[in-house]
């Protein structure tokens, strides 16, 4: 039976790396949006032009735009046994618009997403953030105050030195944790209310999340 899991959550609440292990483990495509608009744009297709002209210049891609991109991707093969889709839909309007998308790819089917909200305190998530580093190369990250690495400064991976998010800083996190939950919260109530929803504690650590993740799932 086809499975359609979306991720919703606070940025730093760990869904990324929840997604990919899912991912692997059901052999289902991990979307993620941005990473998804940045393909598109340098794909060079009329849709990637078109989001670039406002990604240049710091504006947000519309919604009518965002999810034509979004119903391209989950048109393909690759999706006909299911997908994740991770950080959309992010407000009430992207979720009617998903909504929309979904109707006409699954119709005459019974098949109804199973949303996973990554619950997580103001004061957790910035903690996380604020001693969060990435590498450059690889793509690995690191909390370098739960990881205890052997260097601070290094890549476990491949060696390459560890960046810190320009962003992550306290003051930056606290206001993003309050404009997401603003803007998600209504979303959360949505899916509760079609029995939709699963919260999943994602203040605990990566394993016992993963455990209670696919526990959940149904």
């Amino acid at each position: 039976m086809k499975k359609e899991f979306i991720f919703i959550g606070p940025p730093g609440s760990g869904k990324g790396t929840q997604t990919k292990m899912l991912s692997k483990e059901y052999n289902l495509p991990h979307i993620d949006t941005g990473s998804l608009l940045r393909e598109e744009v340098a794909s060079g297709s009329d849709e990637g032009k078109l989001a670039n002209s406002f990604m240049e210049k710091g504006q947000l891609v519309p919604i009518d735009l965002v999810s034509k991109i979004i119903k391209n991707r989950l048109m393909k093969n690759d999706c006909k046994e299911g997908f994740i889709l991770d950080g959309y839909p992010r407000s009430m309007e992207q979720a009617e618009a998903l909504d929309k998308i979904l109707s006409e790819i699954d119709k005459n089917t019974n098949v109804e997403p199973q949303v996973f909200y990554f619950d997580v305190s103001q004061d957790k998530l910035v903690e996380r953030l604020v001693n969060r580093r990435s590498c450059p190369k690889c793509g690995a990250i690191y909390n370098i105050k739960t990881m205890h690495l052997k260097d601070e400064t290094i890549c476990e991976k491949c060696g390459s030195k560890l960046t810190r998010r320009e962003d992550d800083t306290e003051e930056v996190a606290v206001k993003r944790f309050q404009t997401y939950f603003a803007q998600t919260a209504p979303l959360i109530e949505l899916y509760k209310k079609r029995g939709q929803l699963s919260s999943i504690d994602a203040s605990l650590d990566i394993n016992t999340i993963y455990k209670n993740l696919t526990g959940a799932i149904k």
